[in-house]
């Protein structure tokens, strides 16, 4: 396989460290560490943090003996960053009380709501706000 031109091989370069840029800048977003321009909030979203910086330690793990010393210490830095963040937030999150389950509300024979009950939400309706 011919070797890629010199031009190939710095826009690929430039490619990998904006990708990872990326992933990072949505994972410190997670962290609460960054606004999230759509809200104008900073969030915490820990489980999505951690999906985050899952994908790049795949990647690290799949680009392995394939990235120039640059591309490697940044990856490296970029992850030992925000793994660090991770559990500094993990530890400051206050701690989730243990929800009870809810109690079985009796339907109705019909499929019909009772009398004077309002109409519910559809049951299977999720929202991804």
């Amino acid at each position: 396989m011919p070797e890629p031109s010199e031009s190939a091989s710095d826009t690929n370069k430039g490619l990998f460290l904006q990708f990872v840029l990326m992933l990072s800048s949505s994972a410190m977003q997670q962290l609460g560490k960054l606004v999230n321009p759509l809200t104008g909030k900073a969030e915490t979203n820990l489980e999505a943090a951690q999906s985050t910086i899952d994908l790049l330690v795949m990647l690290e793990a799949k680009t392995r003996g394939n990235l120039d010393p640059d591309e490697k210490r940044f990856l490296k830095n970029t992850l030992a960053t925000l793994q660090m963040n991770y559990v500094e937030t993990a530890q400051s999150a206050p701690a989730k009380p243990e929800a009870a389950p809810p109690a079985p509300e009796p339907a109705a024979p019909t499929g019909e709501p009772a009398a004077g009950a309002e109409a519910k939400e559809p049951k299977f309706h999720k929202s991804y706000t």
